[in-house]
């Protein structure tokens, strides 16, 4: 344990609340890792007898740890679990309660991201929650996930079709005015990607503030004249 950390500590900055588990989740793995205790939650560091030398030190870490994750999580959550062993037991109980991957949170998702569009939006936010969206859906859709080697070609294929259809399915939802840009970004072969795609739609963005600016400026002078 180093000096500076304390049993106060908050892993994240936006307390769980039931809701968001696998984002939250994201970032506890990510904060745990860091700080190289990631072994306490998943057991590779197994706590040892009272008899050993090391399991005051071993106790007093996972200690630490429990109190980080239920710093993380809101009160009433947070409230529920203050009766676990370890840190281990907590995460376990978490995992349980909230882990579970099924057929409503698989549709809740997909419908947010085809009901989402610009709107009011600009085209970073759109794209920051659009990729967001998609980021929840693929941690849910565990059965969408292969580590395998693949050395004929197929995984490549099957990624890109996939960047494909989110590219669509991220331009379609662009308000009319991108009308033409859109069109241009879709007539490309082969496909680019969504992050390409979305360096060409800010580029076409700040133009359209440069001349709505110069239009402004304009109309400004011409009444003065006037």
């Amino acid at each position: 344990m180093h000096p500076s950390e304390s049993a106060r500590t908050v892993l994240v900055p936006v307390a769980s609340d039931r809701t968001g588990y696998r984002s939250w989740r994201r970032g506890v793995l990510r904060a745990l890792s860091v700080k190289n205790k990631v072994g306490f939650i998943t057991g590779k560091w197994k706590k040892p007898g009272s008899d050993d030398a090391n399991f005051d030190q071993w106790a007093r870490c996972d200690d630490k740890v429990t109190s980080w994750i239920l710093n993380s999580l809101s009160k009433d959550l947070a409230d529920s679990l203050q009766y676990v062993s370890d840190a281990k037991e907590l995460w376990q109980e978490l995992e349980d309660r909230y882990d579970q991957t099924n057929g409503a949170k698989l549709y809740q998702l997909q419908k947010e991201i085809n009901d989402l569009s610009q709107g009011a939006l600009d085209i970073t936010g759109y794209y920051t929650k659009m990729k967001r969206l998609w980021e929840e859906l693929t941690t849910v859709n565990t059965h969408a996930q292969c580590n395998c080697q693949c050395t004929c070609g197929a995984k490549a294929n099957m990624h890109k079709a996939e960047q494909d259809r989110r590219l669509i399915q991220f331009l379609m939802g662009f308000n009319e005015v991108y009308t033409v840009v859109r069109g241009s970004i879709i007539m490309m072969n082969p496909l680019p990607s969504i992050a390409q795609a979305f360096s060409i739609l800010i580029q076409e963005e700040k133009i359209r503030e440069v001349k709505s600016s110069n239009q402004l400026a304009m109309e400004s002078a011409s009444l003065n004249v006037n």
